[in-house]
């Protein structure tokens, strides 16, 4: 009994179990980090971030769902705290990136993209295939859907200008992203992350040399259930994506910003969350 007792104690006073690091090195020697947190053998969910961001943004969906499922925060090439390669920002190479990082996590997991974070997750699935997937959350970008997408606030995309000078613009791009107030130490933080990445290999990052239909392809060849969560200048792509694709359910967030997931993130997650329990588990 009194194990027992000491045993609560403990739980109580060391609070929440912290993220474990894990680093890998890709098939072209590139070496990449991850994150996991929540218990072994749960369901896994893997959080792919967008363009130059680290996989901790998604720190509200990791502490909503690390006490049922396991959380995987993905560092994708040049992001995070994942080794600034010399060369693969280009669709093949960082589809293979996230092919095996899933490989080393056990059975079926949910992929969540976000902004570039999504053609990373569908250029995957154009080299993979479905065969690793119980499910898709696709976030804010789009799809190769109809019809063409018009830029979003702050979504235009990024340069380097010289005359206005990169970091204040990575800065100004950091703030954009958001309609609720962040505060400075977060948005300084974020913004230093995410200029690891150099200019070039950020600005390619922005030049996929595919075709809007090499995603809809690799979406239209899935009949795993996917989550798709846009803003209203994607809800066109967004309602004819429900049209053509079964199994495919959409959400709108018209007060939040690009990163609609911390803006609103009891609305995201409670949504997410549904859809876990209802479509994929």
């Amino acid at each position: 009994m009194r194990f027992w007792i000491l045993l609560l104690v403990f739980c109580v006073f060391a609070g929440p179990v912290r993220a474990k690091d894990y680093y890998f090195t890709a098939s072209d020697g590139a070496r990449l980090h991850y994150t996991e947190k929540g218990p072994k053998g749960a369901p896994i969910l893997v959080f792919v971030p967008g363009w130059t961001m680290p996989g901790w943004i998604f720190t509200p969906q990791t502490l909503y769902f690390d006490r049922k499922y396991q959380v995987v925060e993905f560092d994708p090439r040049g992001q995070g705290v994942s080794e600034v390669a010399g060369s693969g920002y280009d669709p093949v190479r960082r589809g293979e990136d996230i092919g095996e990082l899933l490989d080393r996590l056990p059975g079926k997991v949910v992929v969540v993209g976000w902004s570039l974070g999504v053609l990373d997750t569908l250029a995957y699935i154009h080299q993979n295939g479905e065969a690793k997937l119980a499910g898709l959350v696709l976030i804010d970008n789009s799809v190769g859907e109809n019809p063409p997408p018009t830029p979003g606030p702050y979504h235009a995309p990024y340069h380097g200008s010289a005359a206005v000078g990169r970091d204040a613009q990575m800065h100004e791009f950091v703030c954009g992203m958001f309609e609720s107030r962040q505060s400075p130490a977060y948005l300084n933080r974020l913004t230093q992350v995410c200029l690891r990445l150099p200019a070039d290999d950020a600005e390619a990052l922005l030049h996929y040399p595919v075709p809007r239909e090499y995603w809809k392809a690799a979406l239209l060849s899935t009949d795993v259930p996917v989550l798709y969560v846009v803003r209203p200048h994607l809800q066109a792509q967004a309602e004819n994506l429900q049209r053509d694709r079964p199994n495919t359910s959409i959400a709108m967030f018209p007060k939040a910003g690009h990163a609609l997931f911390v803006d609103e993130a009891t609305r995201f997650n409670a949504l997410m969350s549904h859809f876990l329990e209802n479509s994929v588990w």
